[in-house]
């Protein structure tokens, strides 16, 4: 049912694209700081916002809408797919302006999550979310934290104007390969999409080297004490995995047009083709058709971002991978995965399972099951590659490309690798004790400083908090297990198995979420007028 959105109140067209935004995953809590300002609404916090559940549990820090729901692409697994017979609405900018003034006024919101569907094409959708923000940054003073999505085939000047207006961006690639792209989205281009993700790292390089910082992400303190570590054992693993740079802006001031920002036609900017795209897909698999692109000719980053006062995406880009839709392997989502953080520097990569709702013989039938625990099981392993020093190709391998699904997968990896077990706790090196399922970032620390000072006891792990019910299988302290343990996969496997069931059974079971609503009426007694939800909205009440 396509709906007029002239016709439309504002409080409809909130419920409209409030709700058709819930699919979208990949926002978080905001990753970046930035104090108030005197003349200025609101300020961003690391910590990020919680307000509100999805239907499925996930927490949203933000007001998440779509600017529209209306789409020009057919994507099979999209509930917004332009065959669907759905309400239809747009929102204007000035719209979202007073929805987020508003709201952020009541202490409803600290932020703004903005996607969109593809309205026209996707340089006029691009410049509608563009006009969004800049009306916030500008005439609202908006100082809070905005996420929004780049619309893969925009003009490339759109989305970097955007990235100097917004916190974090995000390009979702959807699915892994170019065959589940092919079959699922035939009208998306994989080029189309990574284009973008490649300008946003550079962008964001180019910023930091423009201010006389390194290229990479500004890593983790934990990041860095395990690639210490790691060097001492062996100093050519880390240095060959480190990625050349490339000089990709120059400190020159640019021409700034009427509105105040960088005139592409008087700077040169912005290249009015793609770059060259490279032959070599960018993962390993041969299924895959994201391709890596060449480096960019230098260009120059406008003085209000050298001054400091300013900057281009400070919370890093994400993305987006749906999990089940198609029949990709645990491996070949992994793999991805890796190369997205490899080569375009990636803050994080984020796994929706596939919810039913279109009903299409290429998709899974619509009582089917969203595969949650899966969907769980590939964050853990997410962890393992950012924070623990795995790679892919060691947590799974051709011959058993998944995951057990019942047990993590660190657990997972041990079990396949029991010959490196167990450890001697006394004397194990901080990337061995990371490998130990039960000993995370913290306990291996506290365990490398603690067994300075004298032999540790199991006792003593536990005041640690390691998780003695799993790492007593892998561990020995002083030469001696905690118990006569067999060091054999079934017998470790069925014990893991028994201790994880509980755990398991409510991932897969999830309690049924009432999604929060601006509007709910909760403990209020008599019936809310018409009248007083639309003061709501205006600000009257």
């Amino acid at each position: 049912m396509n709906t007029a959105t002239g016709t439309l109140s504002l409080q409809d067209k909130l419920n409209i694209l409030a709700d058709a935004a819930k699919y979208d995953v990949a926002c978080t809590s905001s990753g970046s700081s930035r104090r108030g300002k005197k003349g200025h609404l609101g300020n961003a916090v690391s910590a990020g916002i919680c307000h509100s559940f999805s239907s499925d549990g996930r927490c949203i820090s933000l007001l998440k809408i779509l600017l529209s729901n209306e789409c020009i692409f057919n994507c099979r697994y999209c509930i917004n797919r332009s065959d669907n017979d759905r309400p239809r609405a747009t929102f204007t900018p000035e719209e979202i302006c007073t929805l987020v003034v508003e709201f952020y006024r009541r202490n409803y919101i600290e932020g703004l999550f903005l996607s969109s569907g593809v309205v026209k094409s996707p340089a006029h959708t691009m410049e509608l979310m563009y006009q969004t923000i800049y009306l916030l940054r500008t005439r609202y003073r908006f100082n809070g934290y905005i996420h929004a999505k780049a619309i893969p085939g925009a003009p490339e000047e759109l989305i970097f104007r955007t990235g100097c207006l917004v916190d974090r961006m995000s390009v979702n690639i959807e699915l892994p390969t170019k065959e589940a792209l092919h079959r699922l989205a035939p009208h998306k281009n994989p080029e189309n999409l990574v284009r973008p993700m490649r300008q946003i790292q550079q962008g964001i390089a180019g910023q930091r080297l423009a201010l006389g910082k390194d290229t990479r992400m500004e890593r983790s303190r934990n990041n860095r004490y395990l690639e210490h570590s790691i060097f001492q054992e062996n100093p050519y693993r880390v240095l060959s995995e480190k990625q050349p740079t490339t000089a990709l802006f120059t400190k020159s001031s640019l021409s700034v047009g009427p509105e105040g920002m960088p005139d592409a036609a008087a700077s040169g900017l912005f290249a009015t083709s793609p770059p060259p795209v490279s032959p070599e897909g960018m993962p390993d698999t041969a299924a895959s058709g994201f391709s890596v692109q060449t480096p960019r000719p230098a260009r120059r980053i406008p003085d209000f971002l050298l001054d400091g006062s300013s900057s281009f995406v400070p919370a890093g880009q994400s993305t987006q991978m749906i999990i089940g839709a198609s029949g990709e392997t645990d491996l070949e989502l992994l793999s991805v995965t890796q190369r997205l953080y490899q080569q375009y520097d990636l803050k994080r990569v984020f796994f929706s399972a596939y919810v039913p709702l279109n009903e299409d013989a290429a998709l899974p039938a619509l009582h089917t099951a969203p595969p949650l625990l899966r969907e769980h099981r590939l964050y853990q392993a997410d962890w393992l590659l950012r924070y623990y020093g795995f790679h892919a190709d060691e947590l799974l391998s051709k011959d058993r490309p998944n995951f057990n699904i019942l047990i993590d997968p660190k657990c997972d990896w041990a079990l396949r690798h029991l010959e490196q077990f167990p450890v001697e706790i006394q004397t194990a090196s901080y990337a061995s004790l990371l490998r130990v399922p039960g000993i995370g970032v913290k306990s291996a620390r506290r365990i490398m400083q603690a067994r300075r000072h004298g032999s540790l006891s199991f006792t003593d792990l536990k005041k640690m908090r390691v998780v003695l019910k799993r790492a007593q299988y892998f561990i020995t302290c002083g030469g001696k297990m905690l118990y006569h343990i067999p060091i054999e996969e079934d017998f470790i496997t069925r014990r893991l198995t028994g201790e994880q069931a509980a755990g398991n059974w409510e991932i897969s079971h999830p309690q049924t979420y009432r999604q929060l609503s601006l509007f709910d009426d909760f403990h209020i007694d008599g019936d809310v007028t018409v009248e007083d939800s639309a003061k709501t909205i205006s600000g009257q009440l």
